[in-house]
């Protein structure tokens, strides 16, 4: 009978599991940065220029998903992120946080996530010489040169709504990239960024709570960048 207890014990449990391991994303990543807040970007493959970013709410220890848009990749897909090289159109992989949140227009009711709004005097420089490197700066630098750098104003509604992807901010490796954001998307694929429709981008900064420590995972539904690795 013993035996027979412990046998129900380990087969039960797989019994009941949903078949192929099913479940919400998050609960088969392998990380999801320790806060109850979680947007993740998958994309079919390594190669993809769309996909679906959804976001999520941890309640009562599960994972529910709130919301989801349809997205866009760099227009040569998505790199791991620690490999990835600067100006290669390329989204980076991974789990990142999310610094803040930018707009050309004013914060959408209900944000939360600290919010700058661009003047015509920001800009994001991703000039691999200056000491701003992957930084937003009111006025240029001398040692950043305009060809290097984004003057934020020009781009219209893409950054009308955007949040700061945390891809190589912390620690910048010059040459990795700069620049990733969640943005607004264009009509077509991005130069590395991820983007959703102006909707789906104003839902999720009225959703994000920065006291639930937010992150975002990219990747792919499988293989060596799959978001299940993150």
């Amino acid at each position: 009978m013993r035996l027979g207890l412990a046998l129900v014990s380990v087969l039960l449990p797989a019994l009941l599991a949903p078949p192929g391991g099913a479940g919400p994303l998050p609960e088969r990543m392998a990380d999801t940065g320790g806060g109850t807040q979680l947007i993740t970007a998958e994309a079919p493959g390594a190669r993809s220029t769309t996909g679906t970013v959804t976001w999520w709410d941890r309640r009562g220890g599960r994972w529910v998903r709130v919301g989801s848009a349809a997205a866009r990749f760099g227009a040569n897909g998505l790199v791991e992120g620690v490999r990835r090289r600067q100006g290669t159109s390329t989204t980076p992989t991974g789990l990142y946080s999310l610094p803040y949140a930018f707009g050309i227009d004013a914060a959408p009711a209900g944000t939360d996530l600290r919010h700058r709004r661009v003047t015509r005097h920001s800009w994001w420089c991703q000039d691999n010489r200056s000491r701003a490197y992957n930084r937003w700066v009111e006025g240029l630098p001398a040692d950043c040169r305009a060809k290097e750098a984004e003057h934020l104003v020009t781009y219209g509604e893409r950054y009308a709504h955007a949040v700061v992807i945390g891809f190589n901010y912390d620690r910048p490796v010059r040459g990795r990239g700069a620049g990733i954001f969640l943005h607004v998307a264009g009509a077509g694929p991005t130069a590395g960024c991820v983007a959703v429709p102006a909707g789906a981008m104003r839902r999720i900064l009225a959703w994000a709570d920065p006291a639930r420590r937010p992150h975002m995972a990219i990747g792919t539904a499988s293989g060596p960048t799959a978001l299940t690795r993150y």
